[in-house]
């Protein structure tokens, strides 16, 4: 593990979920410790292989023989980016807990603005892009995304979030047992703490391969975090009942005042009809809602965990294999 001489700098573990990115990880690797023995007196590389289909998990074995500091973790498949955070998160040893993706589209040389901003007394810091190198697409998904975790949240820096934040490490016991499929780590750091801050950061051109999240996923991510994590869509589905049956009193209200007026009930088919399938498109939309509910708490109450571990490998340690019912480290 890497060292310094500096007196009073925090000791930092760098948590990176690893997914198809082989061509990136060296440079990745090299730019990180550079930077980390410059600003910490000691620091951990902890990337956590997501599944990946080419040859990550062969470049991570590789550099966790050859670099001190890096801790190289092997999940059993595919979880998706939060739940190989959560993985390294709760693996990591140091007191402050650095997270940042494997495409170095967020530069590592930033992360000395962020550890300034979170000495000032915050508990949570991210590193927003100054100016996204995103498609319209992607960006459009992104906001989404953020008004979304804005309501889930309950806290302004929402619009700010991003990958790329610093953190102390006791926040994460707030989520210690948490144990779900379904993970949104910004969500799960609003359980530990009120104190968040955001510093705009560089934000360069992917290098190589593509971002995994689509606009579809992207969208998929916002309905997850707005099911998983709060009650808003239920709300929205007793709004949206409390103002059918308010338009449906107007109609009888219209329907009765036009028979004792006019003698006669209300003429025309497209009328009633038109009233029905409003009724029955909001009354399907809030079973939706429901459905969503109920299908997160059977996955609950099938106990799935967010991650399963297969292997880890340390500098001059043999492999590892960790039991696949593994839910977290140590």
């Amino acid at each position: 593990m890497a060292a310094s001489d500096i007196s009073g700098a925090p000791a930092i573990s760098v948590v990176v979920p690893v997914y198809n990115s082989a061509p990136m990880l060296q440079e990745l690797v090299s730019r990180l410790e550079r930077v980390l023995s410059a600003v910490s007196s000691g620091f951990e590389l902890l990337l956590v292989n997501d599944g990946s289909a080419d040859s990550s998990w062969t470049v991570l074995q590789e550099l966790a023989q050859t670099h001190a500091s890096v801790r190289a973790i092997n999940l059993m498949r595919n979880y998706g980016q939060h739940n190989a955070l959560l993985c390294g998160i709760r693996a990591a040893r140091f007191d402050v807990v650095v997270t940042i993706d494997d495409d170095l589209q967020n530069p590592p040389e930033e992360i000395p603005r962020l550890l300034a901003k979170l000495a000032e007394g915050y508990d949570v810091v991210y590193g927003p892009p100054a100016e996204a190198q995103h498609g319209l697409w992607r960006n459009l998904a992104s906001d989404v995304t953020k008004w979304v975790l804005q309501g889930t949240m309950g806290a302004q820096v929402a619009r700010q979030v991003s990958a790329f934040r610093v953190f102390r490490r006791p926040v994460r016991e707030a989520f210690a047992s948490y144990s779900a499929p379904s993970v949104c780590i910004d969500v799960l750091l609003t359980w530990g703490t009120s104190r968040f801050a955001a510093v705009a950061v560089r934000h360069e051109a992917r290098k190589v391969g593509e971002s995994g999240y689509s606009f579809r996923r992207l969208v998929n991510h916002a309905i997850t975090m707005m099911t998983g994590f709060s009650t808003l869509p239920l709300q929205l589905a007793s709004a949206l009942g409390f103002v059918f049956t308010f338009f449906g009193v107007v109609i009888l209200a219209f329907v009765l005042a036009s028979y004792w007026i006019h003698g006669g009930s209300v003429p025309g088919f497209p009328f009633l009809a038109s009233v029905i399938v409003i009724f029955a498109g909001a009354q399907l939309f809030a079973l939706g809602i429901m459905g969503e509910y109920l299908a997160r708490m059977h996955f609950r109450m099938m106990d799935r965990p967010s991650y399963a571990i297969q292997t880890m490998v340390e500098c001059n340690e043999s492999e590892t294999t960790v039991p696949a019912h593994s839910k977290a480290l140590g």
